[in-house]
Parts: structure tokens; sequence; C-alpha cells
């Protein structure tokens, strides 16, 4: 998460005694000192109402799908991480807007969720919209990941000591035994400082092991590369022996084309890991950018919900953002603004003597909303993945 926190309120136009939104939301700013947090409108479209029963419920469901949202839009920053570690704040954008700048000119998006549309319709679209990116995202993030493990097996095959690299590019024909019927050659990995113990101990590890048939074909750091030549009927033996002498067979065919087939596979798979990373990059920094617009809309519409269950009707409330620099300036907003508009809670809100509010919430706030964070008024706080 990032140090910004942006505390998202409603309040009733009757704040202003001249009842005017403009008015409302002047008012609003004035209370919040320019040190603890920047205001900017928040505007939400009116839409269809139903039942009370109905709002209660869509509080609810909203609630919820403000958590999935957010956790899908945390996802996806985690993608956008991974994918491009160190440089992932350039990528996430809204729209064409950094994100500070998208929620300070935040405007309802009418032509993908409707205005006409009711709250229940609006938010099944919501829905189904973070499901198919969620799902997207995830399925290209997973084909991702497969590659690069795989591209990091291929590398390793070229990159890595001689018990685990491709041999081929390391060996020509005349280092096996051709066109026998009784022969072959085997391959076998030596630790350097154990050279001498295998030319003395390779000839008696089995029987029918051709006598100084063992040359060494290539040396890394650690390791030197010997073939050994024997009768084909002793070779399991001869394996399982040599593996229990700390020396390491490697099983190895020889092909003529093993060496430019191996080069082909590289070279395939770099380029699929190249085509994959920029299909997750796009998808990544295009989902981030919706769903982060999702969230936002699925915040305006649990503004709107709760600002008609605490104001009613006529629709006449204000909405604001309020940019802060981290949890103590977002304290102190809430405090400022708890201070201006705690009356708003009536009874839920004890004062002192001074008539300054109280820092308990009253039992009865509480349990109305069913939740002991109780706020006088309509208040939701987020960070920014």
């Amino acid at each position: 998460m990032s140090g910004s926190k942006y505390l998202l309120v409603a309040l009733p136009a009757s704040i202003d005694r001249s009842n005017d939104l403009d008015e409302a939301f002047n008012r609003l700013k004035s209370v919040i000192t320019p040190d603890a947090g920047t205001v900017s409108p928040f505007p939400i479209p009116e839409f269809k109402i139903g039942t009370l029963d109905a709002l209660v419920l869509q509080a609810d469901e909203l609630a919820k799908l403000d958590a999935n949202v957010e956790g899908a839009v945390v996802k996806v920053a985690d993608v956008l991480r991974n994918v491009v570690p160190g440089q992932e704040a350039g990528h996430k954008l809204v729209g064409d807007k950094p994100v500070d700048k998208y929620l300070e000119s935040f405007q309802w998006n009418r032509v993908k969720y409707r205005a006409d549309k009711s709250i229940a319709e609006n938010l099944a679209a919501l829905q189904r919209e973070v499901v198919a990116l969620d799902a997207d995202i995830k399925t290209a993030y997973a084909a991702y990941q497969n590659i690069k493990t795989t591209l990091a097996t291929v590398q390793r095959k070229t990159q890595g000591n001689l018990t685990t690299r491709n041999l081929a590019p390391l060996l020509k024909r005349s280092d096996f035994v051709s066109d026998s019927e009784y022969l072959e050659t085997l391959l076998i990995v030596v630790p350097k400082q154990s050279q001498k113990e295998w030319l003395k101990t390779y000839e008696k590890l089995t029987d029918m092991v051709v006598p100084r048939s063992s040359q060494k074909l290539h040396e890394d750091d650690e390791y030197a590369l010997y073939n050994v030549t024997l009768f084909k009927k002793f070779s399991a033996e001869f394996v399982s022996k040599a593996r229990a002498a700390k020396f390491t067979p490697r099983d190895f065919t020889w092909s003529e084309n093993a060496a430019e087939a191996d080069e082909q596979e590289a070279r395939d798979v770099e380029k699929q890991e190249r085509q994959l990373f920029n299909e997750i990059l796009h998808l990544a920094r295009t989902g981030y950018s919706d769903l982060f617009a999702a969230w936002m809309h699925v915040k305006a519409l649990r503004v709107f919900v709760e600002s008609v269950l605490r104001y009613g009707l006529p629709l006449e409330f204000v909405s604001a953002i309020v940019k802060t620099s981290g949890e103590k300036a977002a304290k102190k907003v809430k405090g400022q603004l708890d201070a201006a508009f705690g009356y708003l809670g009536g009874n839920a809100f004890g004062r002192d003597k001074k008539g300054n509010i109280k820092d308990d919430v009253g039992d009865v706030g509480a349990l109305a909303h069913g939740q002991e964070d109780y706020s006088a008024y309509c208040f939701f706080q987020f960070e920014v993945a």
C-alpha cells in the first residue's frame, strides 16, 4: 500500500444554513485544514431507489463487493510489482491519469454504468466485470510464471555446471563408439578433485569395460566430463556403481542435430517468454485501470446508499474525497470532521463539559449500524495499492 490515505465523506446539505449543495461543500472544505488533507468533489449521480429493505440488503452486498474488488486491485498491483519490479508505479494509471489525479477529478462513468439503471443492476454489472477481469489476469499470470520457469530450466542447461547443463554443444561424433552392436559409450561427470580416483578405478567398476577408453572431454570450474566405453549388458550396473562412488552419470544419446535442436528450443522459449511478458504487462495495466475504476464506482454506490439510509429523501447531500499523507493526517481529518459534524449522530456521540466530542462512541449508534466504528456521518477510508 502507498503512504496516502483517502477519506470519502458525504454530508447533508443542511450543514450549511442555506441548504445549498455548493455552500455545503464549501462548509465541508473549510473544516479540513490544508496541512491535514486536500478536499475534492466526489460527484455521484442519483439512482433509482427501491424499498428500505432493498437498500439495507444492497448496503451489505456493496460492502462485500468493496472488499472483493479491493482484493483484486491489490493482486493486480502485486502482478505489476513482480513483472516490472521497481517500475510498477509508472504502469498504475486509471485511464491515462495517475491514481491521485483520477480521484481528484472522479466522474461517474455513465457509458459503462448507466445512471438510469437501478442500484441492483449496476451492482450486478460491477460484480461480473470484476470476476471476469480477475480471472483473466490470474490465468495470464499463471501462464507467464510457467514460461519463466521453463526459460530458467533452459537457461540452466546452457549456464549451469556439467552436472546439469546441456552437453550437446561440448561433444562431437568421435567422442562415442559408433555402429556397434555390443559396445556403447557413457558420459560421467567427475569432481575435479576426484579425477585421479576416477582414472584409477573406472575399469574395475564392472566387468567388460574397455581398458583406457576414458578420455576427458571438457571441464569447468568444478567438474570434468569423461567418456567411457563398455559392453551394453553391463551399462546399468556401471551407472549404479559410478553413482555410488560419487560420480555423476549423464544420460545422453548422440545426435548430429542435438545441439541445433537445443539452441532452437532456447530461442523458441525466449520468444514465448517475451510474448507472454508483453501480454501480462498489457493485461495487468488495463486490468489495474479497470479494476481500480470499478472499485471507486463501488465506493460511490456505497456512499449513495449509505447517504440515503442516513439522511433520507429528498436526496440533498454533498460528497467529497479527502487525500491525506498517511495515518496521522487521516486521524486529524477525522477529528476535524467529528468536531464539526458530530452533532449529526445525535445521542450516538457524547460530549464533555466544553462541548467537545468524547472519544467513546455511544452504543446506540454502534448497534444501529452493526459496527463498532460508527461515524456520525457517511464516512469511508481506504488506501491505494
